[in-house]
């Protein structure tokens, strides 16, 4: 029992206490045992699937950070300092396991009825009256894992998720039996005389108690993220004109929209430029139609009210025009964003505001290839290098002759992901269903709608070795490989190769998916 200084008659208590453990452990039906057995084999099996989908949740999170690094890095790197926290704790208990078992029959691995003595357990934990340093090692763990996730969480944190990682990683002592008692450290009163199998169940579900809680600070960290993208406080009111530039005389008309362009927000009041406009809103968007103005910039400004949890929440907006009396520069857009894409057709609209399609000219160097399609529509395929350059030539009426270059950035179609049914991450699946089920490849959220053809792919199911396949579908040897997996085992797909359909473009990566097994 615990040290420190007590009577004769407490020790006395503390042997008796020892002698009814050690009797309580010496009838305890067999059956228990199994018990304990089998839910640490539920356990371990629960541990796979939330490891496959935690790594595709990291493997997605990595992917927005690098699209998107204002908004996704600082999320990423907190993630990933958490899974290594994790890992590490996780690895820990799993080579303890292996130290705890080294001295049993390989063949009584299974049979959990065998482990009822306590006594290798103790040998590892307790020395006398104290721990032995695997002891003291197995607790510090545990609690600095505990102190380090809070860290990195911070103040900011969920309270129900402060307090589930705080129940979970709890290793105070026990309060004492009586006044006259000394209190019980936590790893004997939840170790110290325990079956074997007892102790290695109990430790499994620490490793569960990981992987929840790794699992449970992502989806917080990312639900959060969420919240914050749709609450009505972080919407930008943007001011879409029909045109950039005016001549005198003309007449500024547009639009006035939310960020994310959603026709089914109908705001409470709109008031641009001291105006009210509320009754100028059609599907969401506020229809401009104001006189031009003086020559030179003229300011659109206004607010969007929404009500919000019954509070009226005003979003602004800010934006300006030009009014000119003649152009002087070209305008080039990328019609999918700022950035083309190697081995697709990227859409380039090219116009020069006040000249006629027929006075504008647009070219790229010899390194690539720009097809004019239609009326200030062109087709650009990006060659070799990370940018390049579009110069556009404009005759004005005047008949003075604009040049006007625009640089572009080239990237290389990013990484897509295995789709099962067009599902991506862990796919629940009937085993016979599988088995003639293609595998599929998508890019998600990505600015083309690409179809993506897989060649290939490679299948590892648990406990056989990894198969590859020629085709969407599984072969003969995958699907023999798959008459062997059970229920509950987690199927991963990976080393898919895939192209892009129309121009055969090879995809440089595609993500895994796997396939949880249900019956």
């Amino acid at each position: 029992m615990a040290g420190g200084k007590i009577s004769p008659r407490q020790k006395m208590i503390n042997l008796m206490y020892l002698v009814f453990i050690a009797l309580i452990a010496m009838q305890m039906d067999k059956k228990v045992l199994s018990s304990f057995g089998f839910m640490k084999e539920k356990v371990e099996d629960a541990n796979n699937a939330s490891s496959a989908n935690i790594n595709h949740i990291l493997e997605s999170l990595e992917i927005k950070a690098n699209d998107q690094p204002d908004k996704f890095a600082e999320l990423n790197n907190k993630a990933k300092e958490i899974h290594g926290l994790s890992d590490n704790l996780f690895n820990y208990i799993e080579n303890l396991k292996d130290s705890i078992l080294a001295t049993t029959d390989p063949e009584d691995l299974e049979n959990y009825e065998s482990m009822s003595n306590p006594d290798r357990v103790d040998a590892i934990f307790f020395s006398g009256d104290g721990n032995t340093p695997e002891g003291d090692e197995f607790v510090a763990n545990i609690s600095n894992y505990k102190s380090k996730i809070l860290e990195i969480l911070g103040s900011e944190a969920n309270k129900d998720l402060v307090i589930n990682i705080n129940k979970r990683f709890d290793t105070s002592d026990e309060p004492a039996l009586d006044e006259n008692s000394p209190s019980i450290p936590w790893i004997r009163s939840r170790y110290e005389g325990m079956p074997m199998i007892t102790t290695l169940a109990n430790i499994t579900q620490i490793q569960g108690d990981v992987k929840n809680t790794e699992a449970e600070i992502y989806t917080n960290l990312l639900g959060g993220q969420l919240e914050s993208e749709v609450s009505f406080t972080n919407y930008e009111g943007i001011v879409a004109l029909d045109k950039t530039a005016y001549f005198a005389g003309e007449r500024v008309k547009g639009k006035v929209v939310l960020g994310r362009y959603d026709n089914t927000l109908i705001p409470n009041k709109v008031v641009l430029n001291g105006r009210d406009l509320t009754s100028k809103v059609e599907e969401g968007q506020v229809i401009i139609d104001i006189p031009a103005g003086n020559i030179g910039s003229n300011k659109i400004k206004g607010t969007i009210t929404f009500m919000e949890d019954g509070v009226e929440v005003p979003v602004g907006f800010e934006s300006s025009y030009s009014v000119i009396s003649e152009p002087n520069e070209a305008i080039i857009s990328a019609d999918k964003m700022n950035v083309v894409y190697r081995g697709l057709d990227n859409p380039i609209s090219v116009s020069v505001p006040g000249v006629g399609d027929n006075n504008v000219s647009a070219s790229v160097t010899n390194a690539h290839n720009l097809t004019k399609i239609g009326k200030g529509k062109y087709v650009l395929n990006p060659g070799a290098g990370n940018e390049l350059k579009i110069n556009v030539s404009a005759k004005l009426s005047s008949g003075k002759t604009i040049n006007t270059p625009k640089i572009f950035r080239i990237k290389d179609i990013p990484a897509a992901a295995g789709t099962v049914r067009g599902d991506f991450g862990v796919v629940p699946m009937p085993k016979s269903s599988l088995s003639n089920t293609p595998i599929g490849a998508a890019l998600p959220d990505f600015v083309f709608d690409l179809q993506l053809i897989v060649q290939g792919f490679t299948i590892k199911v648990p406990g056989q070795l990894a198969v590859k396949c020629t085709g969407t579908k599984l072969s003969a040897k995958a699907k023999k490989a798959l008459a062997k997996a059970r229920r509950g085992d987690v199927i991963t797909i990976f080393d898919i190769k895939a192209i892009e359909k129309s121009k055969g473009t090879r995809i440089k990566k595609v993500l895994p998916v796997s396939i949880s097994i249900t019956n």
